[in-house]
């Protein structure tokens, strides 16, 4: 039986502009794209194959790929787009690549900051008899879900906020031109009410910034001698109905879910004690609570004892966003990629300034939709899959 192609990233770049109002969408996507191929040493001509992920209402723009197609490389290439969310791109392109068919993949999202207002574009999308009239936006469903898991767990709220606290000061070393939020946790806590019990301080506002990864197979890796891999171990994805009635939003079965098929595929039996850090979604510091419980790396019964030690700190046990992730710089539809792209830098060694040194396996979480609706988990490793028949 003919072994199926081990995948490795062997380049990836986060764009995050230090004037994003003087930034153009178009020579972004080809700046980032170009920092991407020289951080894997290709040229363009390498590439077999393009995975974009826009968004067409955030861009406000019908069939967003043909803009993006000539900044990407995309002309007269293979180039597929997939608009649900950044982290399916990744999906996609790995698969392709293990499929044998291609050898190369360049995955690609972004997050405009063109919109007017976003929360209004959000609340359009919506189905039009049940939800537009709610208003329901991103920033509405989490915090439906904040409300729900605070009737659960006592003591929540302080822990969400030191967990935002966290992120900032994380996210001030990862990115310090980005770092205006405060930082300071009677800031944060004392802001304006957004949506209960949602201050302003607690969350980020939409970011522009744009994602580019290279992918390619084990045996160009091997032909090429690419240094600074990231090994793809395994990944998951599930999703949730899309009606938030019908769900329990104290609750992420679909992360479980994909947690389950990832470490399945990459041999984790006991998640707690697999990772150097994780970088998981974090729309708000909720979101970070429910991830590292459906990755099976802290019980809901443990969370405020667990940051109250510091456990997801820098200097942790489980060290988690060192990025500062999307609480510190939330450039929307791309945050998925962009959590997934950190946590393979990081196994590559190349996460520059917030590079957490002897890293070995990394998890990513990337969470998309109302209420992470969506969830895709990815495991990387600095050394090849061990593969065992």
């Amino acid at each position: 039986m003919q072994k199926r192609p081990q995948v490795g990233v062997i380049g990836s770049v986060m764009y995050a502009p230090r004037h994003p109002e003087q930034a153009y969408l178009e020579e972004s996507l080809h700046a980032v794209v170009q920092q991407a191929l020289r951080d894997a040493n290709m040229t363009i001509e390498e590439i077999d194959g393009i995975v974009v992920a826009g968004n067409d209402q955030l861009d406000g723009r019908a069939i967003s790929i043909m803009m993006a197609s000539g900044s990407v490389g995309g002309v007269g290439r293979d180039i597929l787009s997939t608009p649900s969310s950044s982290e399916h791109a990744f999906v996609l392109g790995a698969l392709r690549v293990r499929s044998g068919m291609y050898k190369t993949q360049l995955v690609v999202s972004w997050n405009p900051a063109e919109t007017a207002d976003i929360n209004e574009t959000q609340r359009l999308s919506n189905d039009p008899y049940f939800h537009r009239a709610l208003p329901l936006d991103d920033l509405a469903s989490h915090a439906l879900q904040a409300n729900a898991l605070e009737a659960q767990v006592p003591g929540l709220r302080e822990a969400a906020l030191s967990i935002t606290v966290k992120n900032r000061h994380q996210g001030a070393v990862a990115y310090p031109h980005l770092s205006a939020f405060p930082q300071e946790r009677v800031t944060i806590a004392g802001g304006k009410m957004l949506r209960w019990p949602l201050t302003a301080g607690m969350v980020s506002k939409s970011s522009f910034g744009a994602v580019a990864m290279v992918l390619a197979s084990d045996e160009w890796i091997a032909e090429k001698k690419c240094k600074n891999v990231a090994w793809l171990h395994g990944m998951g994805w599930a999703t949730e109905t899309a009606f938030l009635g019908d769900r329990d939003l104290a609750t992420v079965p679909s992360l479980a879910a994909s947690a389950k098929q990832a470490y399945a595929e990459a041999g984790i039996t006991q998640p707690k004690q697999a990772f150097d850090l994780a970088e998981v979604a974090d729309a708000t510091a909720y979101q970070e609570l429910l991830a590292l419980e459906g990755l099976g790396l802290c019980e809901r019964t443990q969370w405020v004892k667990a940051t109250e030690t510091g456990e997801f700190a820098a200097a942790g046990t489980l060290p988690t966003n060192l990025s500062g992730g999307a609480i510190s710089y939330n450039p929307i539809f791309c945050s998925g990629l962009m959590r997934i792209a950190e946590a393979a830098n990081q196994s590559r060694g190349c996460a520059g300034v917030h590079q957490k040194a002897g890293v070995r396996r990394t998890v990513a979480h990337g969470a998309s939709g109302f209420a992470m609706q969506y969830n895709t988990v990815v495991v990387f490793g600095h050394e090849p899959k061990e593969i065992t028949q």
